[in-house]
């Protein structure tokens, strides 16, 4: 019986030293120059304005309501949304990545469901 103890806590030692690793915290905001600017409410128009809360998306064209989020294994976490675009009526569902930027460790990087990058962000201050 003894042995079964030993055994069982090496077992749960060696499967907490396998956590995965730590994922995107968006705990705080991030964005570019001008959506960090912006992340208390608009101030300053800019066109490349992209902000990512915990709740948002926002950039200068369309404003998101974030549904859904899930960790990926390979650190990434794929968001659901519903948005509205700048001259459209009503709401339509969206889907983008967001990444640990391969440039540099305090940014990430947001794609498209397509694949295409809509821009790299740092927490703001």
């Amino acid at each position: 019986m003894r042995g079964f103890g030993l055994s069982l806590a090496t077992a749960l030692v060696l499967a907490a030293g396998q956590a995965p690793a730590k994922g995107i915290d968006l705990s705080k905001p991030y964005g570019n120059k001008s959506g960090c600017i912006n992340k208390d409410g608009q101030e300053v128009y800019a066109e490349d304005m992209l902000l990512l809360t915990d709740t948002d998306l926002v950039t200068v064209a369309s404003a998101c309501t974030l549904t859904d989020k899930q960790a990926k294994s390979d650190g990434s976490l794929v968001i659901k949304a519903q948005c509205e675009a700048e001259g459209e009526d009503g709401q339509s569902p969206a889907e983008f990545t967001v990444k640990q930027s391969p440039r540099s460790a305090k940014k990430l990087v947001i794609t498209d469901a397509d694949g295409n990058v809509m821009g790299e962000v740092s927490r703001c201050r």
